[in-house]
């Protein structure tokens, strides 16, 4: 991207304030805590981590040598004690902590005090297996409850844990435990999805028979009854080892910048990055943002339907929940499975009354239409919260009135894997929300607008009027541009495992002094920020810079349109043409040539006609990763007859291919 701004289309003028009675029952009301977050952000940070468990205080709050932060030097704490001990010693024992379903319909129940001693039986476990505090630990394992009784056994005994979700294949597998250099891994003989195994266990031994020199021990869940290799000298059985040993393990003081966890995400070019999490900062950020953005209460049942081999599920399943004390559900499948009213039987069944879920999950639930939630009773939600790419303002809408009916606040929240914790997100007490718009930075967050070349132009009105900005627009002005972050949050990377060069430059090096997270936004005229996805993502079509996403949730906006993803494909003229691929509902009457030139002209009317796409391929399904993100890097190969590259990550590989053949045969 070389422009220097970026000029936003798509206009939404629906406003949802927070109505009295939450506001009134709400963790926070007050809007004067943005102010004297933004004043003092250490000492407001400080008021959160005070309330965890410390064994020794901290010395210094902040060290900040760019791009490395140091949070409550000379601190020493455990993450496991804060999720678990202390709640038990606080007499909560007896509380729920994980409430899990798995895909075949099995329940357990998991108390606070259960879980404690299961996880104390795991770490003395992992320590008979010569884990010790430093080491890395590998988990490859289903959504069950022995997934975090693992990455709690870790954090217990010092050792970080290296979470690898469970789609992935034996060769991304393999580069994972390889790059953290894991002595152990943990698995299981298999999980369900959608009514079939997933054979962790082969793929573990693929991984293995592939290289890894660093692993002496593979400890083996049996999650369900299967016939899998076992090899004796190396394999151990979770039934055989964890047992016999005590629930007596005294949790291991950690420093604050000990490292917690390391997790792999994928760059658009070479190797995954190890991502790292140290402990101190990163229980601060989510133990804060848990009770802040959620509004948590300690009667809540808390559903993030996130899988834990992703940060959202590091986060907000497991270290975030816990630290408050929540009761969490787990649930092991698919959203179709048996039918696809599984996630409303799940809320019905176990009286939800928080769901963080995905925009990706959003759309395909519009897509099967109102009549699965619509035969659940969900009358116990009283907030709804989205993650992981921005929604589309008609699934915002769709999800406040179906899911919702019109009665539970939106919490539309972005952050990143390197965050560690939410940023941006409405506090749903105080903020007034807007279908598509993650609202403003979190207290203590300071996010702002560059162009191209840096320079800030945030505006200063609205609910930014207390930030400082040395180019300020008119008051009342809409901008667009690079989303950028200023001076450290606890929760923030200490960097990419193994490879500080790669941190400095993906992160650090675009504006100096800033850390580029890699998204475009646009702020409105009530300092409101709309994330337009990722920068890579932002078209420039003769000579004007369109966000995919404007352009998807225009398509959406269609009452026939379930679901689009957006490309730049190479044009000779334009430099960059518009491509969209489409997904109708069900109950749409059109298709085809029709179908297709509605679709185009509504775009132009709806953004205007720049926007109008050159093409739009009409599609049963579109190429999704396991967790649900859509592949637009294959669509744009599709798009633009290249090769595929890549497809291990895929959830139906087959899907790509289907899509390229369409495509090419619409070229003629």
């Amino acid at each position: 991207m070389n422009h220097e701004t970026i000029e936003t289309f798509l206009h939404e003028n629906r406003h949802f304030p927070p109505s009295p009675d939450f506001s009134r029952q709400a963790n926070f009301s007050d809007p004067s805590i943005y102010r004297s977050a933004f004043d003092d952000p250490n000492g407001y940070w400080v008021s959160w981590a005070e309330q965890l468990d410390w064994f020794e205080k901290w010395h210094t709050v902040l060290e900040w040598n760019l791009p490395y932060a140091k949070w409550f030097v000379g601190g020493k704490l455990n993450a496991a004690h804060n999720c678990l001990d202390r709640h038990v010693a606080a007499g909560k024992g007896s509380k729920v902590a994980i409430r899990w379903e798995g895909e075949p319909g099995e329940r357990r129940d998991l108390t606070y005090s259960e879980l404690r001693d299961e996880v104390a039986r795991v770490a003395n476990g992992l320590k008979s297996l010569g884990v010790k505090k430093g080491d890395r630990v590998c988990i490859y394992m289903p959504m069950v409850p022995e997934l975090a009784m693992a990455m709690l056994a870790c954090a217990r005994i010092g050792a970080a844990h290296s979470v690898v979700f469970g789609g992935f294949s034996a060769e991304s597998l393999q580069e994972r435990i390889n790059d953290a250099e894991a002595n152990v891994v943990i698995t299981a003989d298999g999980g369900w999805r959608r009514g079939s195994v997933v054979p962790l266990k082969r793929i573990c031994d693929q991984a293995l028979e592939l290289g890894c020199p660093t692993v002496n021990k593979v400890l083996v869940l049996k999650r369900l009854n299967a016939e899998v290799n076992f090899d004796a000298e190396r394999d151990v059985w979770w039934h055989d080892l964890v047992p016999q040993h005590s629930s007596d393990c005294p949790c291991e003081p950690m420093d604050s910048e000990d490292l917690l966890y390391i997790l792999y995400t994928s760059g658009s070019t070479g190797k995954p990055k190890g991502i790292m999490h140290t402990t101190g900062g990163y229980m601060t950020g989510v133990f804060a943002t848990t009770k802040m953005v959620f509004d948590l209460k300690d009667d809540d049942i808390f559903w993030c339907t996130a899988d834990c081999g992703w940060v959202t599920g590091h986060s907000y399943v497991v270290y975030g929940p816990l630290a408050n004390a929540a009761t969490v559900v787990m649930y092991e499948g698919a959203p179709d499975t048996p039918d696809k009213d599984r996630f409303w039987r799940i809320i019905e069944n176990h009286k939800v009354t928080i769901l963080y879920t995905a925009p990706t999950a959003i759309r395909t639930f519009m897509k099967w239409g109102t009549e699965y939630p619509d035969r659940c009773d969900m009358s116990s939600l009283r907030l709804l919260g989205s993650v992981g790419e921005p929604i589309n303002p008609e699934a915002w809408i769709w999800y406040h009135q179906v899911i919702g009916k019109g009665r539970c606040p939106i919490v539309d929240t972005w952050w990143q894997t390197e965050t560690g914790s939410i940023m941006i997100s409405p506090l749903p007490g105080i903020t007034v929300t807007k279908p598509g718009s993650a609202t403003q930075p979190l207290p203590g967050i300071k996010a702002m607008v560059v162009d191209e070349e840096g320079n800030d132009i945030t505006p200063v009105h609205g609910a930014l009027s207390y930030y400082s900005s040395e180019q300020t627009p008119e008051t009342g002005e809409e901008v667009g541009g690079i989303l950028a972050l200023r001076e450290p949050w606890p929760s923030i990377t200490r960097g990419i495992w193994g490879d500080p060069e790669r941190f400095m430059s993906t992160y650090w090096s675009k504006f100096p002094g800033l850390y580029f997270p890699g998204d475009g936004t646009k702020v409105d005229e009530d300092g409101c920020f709309w994330l337009l996805g990722r920068v890579d993502d932002i078209m420039l079509v003769a000579g004007h810079n369109i966000s995919t996403m404007e352009v998807e949730s225009a398509l959406v906006d269609h009452h026939d349109v379930a679901e689009a993803a957006v490309i730049g494909k190479t044009h000779d003229v334009k430099g960059q043409a518009i491509c969209a691929f489409v997904i109708l509902k069900a109950e749409a009457k059109r298709s085809g040539e029709e179908m297709i030139r509605e679709l185009k002209q509504h775009v132009a009317e709806k953004i205007g006609p720049v926007a109008r796409p050159d093409d739009i391929i009409l599609s049963a399904e579109l190429p999704k990763t396991r967790s649900g993100k859509i592949m637009r890097r294959l669509l744009r190969d599709v798009a633009e007859g290249k090769a595929l590259g890549d497809t291990t990550t895929l959830a139906d590989p087959a899907v790509v291919q289907a899509l390229k053949e369409k495509y090419e045969s619409t070229e003629g």
